[in-house]
């Protein structure tokens, strides 16, 4: 179904408005109508149905396009997410469910644009609790004067969207900080005032790449050793080692390994002195 609208999209058009002109020439359809080729579509999944549904329908992407201007965001891209949530509409809706197309594509569209909005925003996510996403939207709504909120405006928002006084206030602070920069620039403007970057005067003093991938490599270098020292023991001495000394939470004792092996506790030390003799040299090696 996506396919069908790619012969309208912004890029093939080149500008906003050509798009918008191509958009608003496809009619408004009657109701008969658009319940006709819904039934087409859901009945019989036929993909000019909906193509032809989508199309009769960009026209109220781009108007709800327009509230979301104040973000900073192309309104371009805006549409192009809000299109991707009229298809996902037209390919859910049950033409016997009573309503026109375009009221229950309003969701789909609205939710398509909030998810671009809140991704592209900000580098870093400001609404990520359901609270949080319904006080991003509404909160530029309920200021009624530029500044601060003071504490009645705080109550009353709060009240009136149904989240706590402290989430309006935490919301507002994100609202209100900026991006910074973190590396300078390379035009000639900025390179004489690289310290008011982050990157000239940031370091990290507790980590060295180096140093931790030659530590890395150093401890795998003597695993591989103590693992080829163990597997040059014969089984017994190997199980009375690894019985001994590599089971933190089993550890074996002299008499539970004479008694299992039909030997003397002091054999089994002797036994053990043997192969770890052994292991020394191996690793030295």
């Amino acid at each position: 179904m996506i396919k069908t609208i790619d012969t309208i999209s912004l890029g093939s058009l080149g500008n906003l408005s050509s798009y918008i002109k191509v958009a608003f020439s496809f009619p408004v359809l009657s109701k008969k109508k658009e319940k006709c080729l819904a039934t087409l579509l859901y009945c019989n999944s036929d993909l000019n149905s909906a193509k032809t549904l989508i199309l009769s329908n960009l026209r109220f992407v781009i108007h709800i396009s327009k509230n979301y201007l104040g973000y900073g965001l192309l309104q371009s891209d805006l549409i192009q997410e809000g299109n991707i949530g009229l298809m996902k509409a037209v390919k859910k809706f049950n033409p016997d469910i009573g309503v026109r197309l375009i009221s229950f594509a309003v969701h789909w569209i609205k939710s398509e644009i909030h998810e671009y909005v809140l991704k592209n925003w900000r580098i870093v996510k400001v609404a990520t609790t359901k609270s949080q996403r319904k006080l991003f939207f509404n909160l530029r709504k309920n200021k009624k004067r530029f500044g601060w909120f003071n504490k009645l405006e705080i109550d009353t928002v709060a009240k009136e969207l149904g989240v706590k006084s402290n989430d309006v206030i935490e919301m507002e602070a994100r609202m209100s900080a900026q991006d910074l920069t973190f590396s300078f620039s390379t035009s000639e403007d900025n390179i004489d005032n690289k310290s008011k970057f982050k990157s000239s005067y940031l370091k990290d003093n507790n980590s060295n790449f180096a140093n931790t991938l030659e530590k890395n490599q150093l401890y795998e270098y003597n695993i591989n050793k103590l693992k080829n020292a163990l597997l040059s023991l014969d089984t017994r001495s190997r199980y009375i080692i690894s019985s001994r000394w590599l089971y933190d939470d089993k550890k074996k004792t002299l008499q539970n390994l004479a008694d299992y092996y039909g030997i003397s506790a002091e054999r089994v030390r002797q036994i053990e002195k043997i192969a770890i003799n052994k292991i020394r040299l191996k690793v030295k090696n």
